[in-house]
């Protein structure tokens, strides 16, 4: 189980990309007092989180009403997931996961960032929401799922931290470097989108592996 949980760990930091992201905060954030930003960011994270407990929960409900196979699931969370790191490896913010203008403008009428775009999809976009359903389903649910709500909750606590000191970070961390930490999470990410899909591929089609 730890080493799951580890493995949720890292697949869920790598797809959340809190570094990466760290540019869209500050500039969503930009014009709020340092305590403003720091509740925002306190908001988004607890909404977040929300977010991804309740397709934690209810994973297999949807599975079951929809009639997706996990298997199934594993090949188009694989796919989606490997798109948002074919952008991470070319440093350039994912779709999935960047507020689109329809977004910001409706955040800029609210005046409140903190739920959309920032909860989501920043953080919990569907590429969080699909790894971490899809890393909970299988055989071994309660404990798969144990370990990947500690996994998330570990992310979440960090991407906290790092949009509360977000200032601070950024002086120390300019463009290139983040571009560098995005090409590192892109090409984990990679990987991880593969082990997925090609887990999916084996179960909806079992002869493909002897």
């Amino acid at each position: 189980m730890i080493i799951y949980t580890i493995h949720a760990l890292v697949s869920v930091f790598a797809v959340m990309n809190p570094l990466g992201n760290l540019p869209i905060f500050m500039g969503l954030v930009d014009g709020q007092s340092l305590s403003e930003q720091r509740k925002t960011a306190r908001k988004a994270i607890g909404i977040a989180f929300l977010i991804l407990m309740i397709f934690l929960v209810l994973g297999q409900v949807i599975f079951s009403l929809f009639g997706i196979t996990v298997d199934a699931f594993r090949v188009a969370g694989g796919i989606l997931i490997f798109g948002i790191a074919y952008n991470l490896l070319h440093a350039k913010p994912s779709h999935v996961h960047a507020p689109n203008s329809a977004e910001s403008e409706d955040s800029a009428d609210k005046d409140d960032i903190s739920v959309t775009p920032l909860a989501t999809p920043l953080i919990a976009g569907p590429g969080t929401i699909a790894t971490v359903m899809a890393l909970a389903a299988g055989p071994n649910i309660i404990e798969n799922s144990v370990a990947v709500f500690i996994g998330f909750s570990i992310v979440l606590i960090g991407t906290f931290i790092i949009f509360y000191y977000a200032g601070s970070i950024s002086k120390h961390l300019g463009q290139t470097e983040l571009n560098v930490i995005s090409r590192l999470m892109g090409l984990l990410l990679a990987v991880i989108a593969v082990q997925m899909a090609v887990e999916g591929l084996t179960g909806l089609f079992p002869g493909l592996v002897h």
